[in-house]
């Protein structure tokens, strides 16, 4: 399978940025790999590098960065609202 390479955002990749998104709904690791289509160890690897990215060490505080960076919107809340 060829390596697929996403775009950065700052300091996280495209790829991490779905993962973080998925965390937030309360998704486990194996359930982001089964909606990623990629393996459950990958989803590790990933949620690894991005709590050591975002200096954060659980996910509950990788949520609570997510949110104060405005990464992430839930339920409508912390929501940035594009001008039309």
């Amino acid at each position: 399978m060829a390596a697929r390479k996403f775009k950065k955002t700052g300091l996280l990749s495209e790829r991490e940025l779905q993962i973080i998104q998925l965390v937030t709904t309360g998704s486990t690791n194996q359930a982001i790999a089964e909606r990623l289509k990629i393996s459950k160890r990958t989803v590790d690897n990933h949620i690894s590098n991005i709590l050591t990215k975002t200096a954060t060490d659980n996910r509950v505080k990788l949520v609570r960065w997510a949110l104060q960076s405005g990464k992430v919107c839930l339920d409508q809340v912390n929501c940035c609202q594009l001008p039309e």
